[in-house]
């Protein structure tokens, strides 16, 4: 499992970014792309009253899809000819005008969202979660981390432990996760944390997902609001973080542990991977592996000598821990739960890969 913060410097780096960021509600008639710079001009977002922002590649994929036009297309033009991606976007800024929510933060246009967006803010996260963690020593936060992309606390509960196979120890975890840009919904889910290699696994069949979803923000005409919190969003943040915790201390649940742990030593049985270089080619296709990614799972899997689901899950979960992103890294060990949940019939296709 990747280290990333120590929970200090989590809660420093978050008090910094509440501190440095806005969000504000505009009308999009109120809001331009332009072209700025002279020596080396980049596409920057004007919103009237605020100023300009440097739209990050995720802001850039939001405007792109409110705009609809085609990504690939946005890109090209964002490339070789951003006069004419801004004729494009200012176009139906206007043609068709809407209210949309522009989160910002160190000069960063960082999202482009509905004004439906439901702001529940990382630093609101560990605000609630954080003490539940750190009230008992049957937890052990052992990793965290916040990127441009979301906010990651994974812990574990030491006394929650059983073994796959003779030797093979895991140990029950959780891994709390957050996006504040669009990128999915705060998420609260098994981790399963195997002790004989530091691997992680994150179950997404199991546990707590909430979007970002809520009311519309009201607004008049083509005027810039900064927003701020009223009283009825501190209620319903209030009541969010109160079942966060609930299903934080309830991921302590031995039943569900069991429930995983036959799944895992099920996956030690069944079809064996016969072609190795056949196999992992497959898993990389089904689960969008990257090239240097799927040869890292080849080396673990041959390396390691177990050929089975779990061995394969496994052989995918160890490329996580030396991962230079964060954000992947999780997605490698999400990958590992996804691969204990295939079925039969689709593990047996990947087990059973032969040369075309």
């Amino acid at each position: 499992m990747k280290t990333g913060k120590s929970i200090v410097e989590l809660a420093q780096e978050l008090q910094r970014r509440a501190e440095a960021k806005a969000d504000y509600v505009a009308d999009t008639r109120s809001v331009a792309v332009e072209v700025v710079g002279e020596e080396s001009p980049k596409l920057a977002l004007h919103v009237e009253g605020a100023g300009f922002f440097s739209p990050t590649p995720v802001a850039h994929g939001q405007i792109a899809a409110h705009t609809e036009i085609p990504k690939k297309y946005y890109d090209k033009m964002l490339g070789e000819a951003p006069d004419l991606l801004v004729r494009n976007v200012n176009h139906w800024f206007n043609e068709k005008p809407t209210r949309r929510m522009v989160r910002t933060l160190d000069g960063n246009a960082r999202a482009f969202l509905s004004d439906r967006y439901r702001r529940f803010d990382n630093e609101d996260v560990a605000e609630a979660v954080l003490p539940v963690l750190l009230e008992s020593r049957e937890i052990k936060v052992v990793s965290c981390e916040v990127t441009d992309l979301r906010l990651y606390i994974k812990a574990l509960f030491p006394k929650i432990e059983g073994e796959v196979k003779v030797g093979d120890p895991v140990q029950a975890g959780v891994v709390i996760s957050n996006s504040e840009i669009g990128l999915g919904s705060l998420n609260v889910s098994p981790l399963v944390f195997r002790l004989v290699c530091t691997n992680g696994m994150v179950r997404n069949d199991y546990g707590m997902n909430r979007y970002h979803v809520g009311r519309r923000i009201d607004g008049d005409g083509k005027s810039v609001e900064a927003l701020f919190r009223d009283e009825t969003l501190a209620a319903d943040d209030k009541a969010l973080a109160l079942k966060l915790q609930d299903v934080v201390r309830a991921s302590m649940d031995q039943v569900q542990f069991a429930r995983m742990l036959e799944d895992m030593r099920k996956a030690t049985e069944g079809e064996q991977i016969a072609q190795p270089v056949q196999a992992v080619e497959v898993l990389s296709k089904t689960f969008g592996l990257r090239e240097n990614e799927k040869n890292s799972v080849l080396e673990n899997l041959i390396r390691c000598g177990d050929y089975s689901r779990w061995g394969a899950l496994n052989a995918v979960t160890a490329v996580a821990n030396t991962h230079e992103s964060y954000d992947r890294a999780t997605e490698l060990e999400t990958i590992g739960g996804r691969i204990l949940d295939l079925k039969p019939s689709e593990w047996k296709s990947i087990a059973l890969a032969e040369a075309a």
